[in-house]
């Protein structure tokens, strides 16, 4: 690991245990060097979700910690988005009751794309409800999962809020 990209660890790791940035986490981060140009990924999240000038408070931060360096890199901090990847085990649970789809890297239940409401886990096993009932993944075969948004739950849930609270939308 180089000297950059240590102090991009460091950086991130101090951005975590800051109260200015109260509430963030750090979804996944990455550091690629290709042709001497190192680039730095930050996916973050907040609960309510995270708008651009957190994002460009981050940037700016490791941007500070950087400009020492003499080594070329370019840095991206964006959002976890509405379809937030599902990275640690923990994410299984926080997020249960969510629409979720999972890739396998073997073949479960016929197929390796998985897409269900998750259960949360049991053991070493992410459960996942779907129509056929609930579905065992095991962690280790899990090769990406994320949250899956659908707009028409907004506009339904929205809708009934109307109905609720007597507004018409105009």
């Amino acid at each position: 690991m180089s000297a950059l990209t240590d102090a991009f660890e460091q950086t991130l790791d101090a951005i975590l245990h800051d109260k200015t940035f109260s509430g963030v986490e750090v979804v996944q981060h990455a550091a690629r060097t290709r042709r001497g140009m190192t680039t730095f990924t930050v996916t973050i999240d907040r609960e309510g979700g995270v708008d651009l000038a957190t994002c460009e408070r981050i940037a700016a931060r490791i941007n500070d910690a950087l400009e020492t360096f003499e080594d070329p890199y370019s840095l991206e901090v964006e959002s976890a988005g509405l379809e937030r990847p599902l990275v640690r085990p923990h994410d299984y649970e926080r997020f249960a009751g969510k629409a979720a789809r999972v890739v396998t890297s073997l073949t479960i239940g016929g197929q390796k794309t998985h897409r269900g409401t998750l259960v949360g886990l049991r053991g070493e096993n992410v459960i996942l409800a779907t129509a056929q009932g609930e579905l065992p993944l095991p962690i280790a075969t899990i090769k990406s999962a994320n949250l899956e948004y659908d707009p028409r739950a907004d506009f339904t849930r929205d809708k009934r809020e109307r109905k609720t609270h007597g507004r018409t939308g105009s």
